[in-house]
């Protein structure tokens, strides 16, 4: 993969949906809740003001609307803001 998050931007991959089932009635792709965590996948360097403080490999908590999503070779992604994410796991 050739994604290089500039600034203080996180390429993060989302934790997988979790199946849920109701009384035997599978819930559909488009109702599933939009994960929560995820694993750093590449970091960008940080500005002036804000210095990088992930790395690769870290699972991070982030808010239910964060970042954009992105599909790269068949994989979502979300591109955010440092900022964005919450905390590491």
């Amino acid at each position: 993969m050739n994604v290089k998050p500039l600034a203080d931007r996180v390429l993060v991959q989302p934790a997988a949906a979790e199946e849920k089932t109701i009384g035997g009635i599978i819930i559909p792709d488009s109702a599933k809740e939009k994960p929560l965590r995820g694993t750093v996948i590449a970091v960008g360097k940080g500005t002036k003001d804000e210095e990088m403080v992930l790395k690769p490999g870290d699972m991070v908590l982030f808010g239910k609307y964060a970042g954009t999503e992105l599909e790269l070779d068949g994989q979502m992604y979300l591109i955010m803001k440092q900022s964005d994410i919450f905390a590491t796991l």
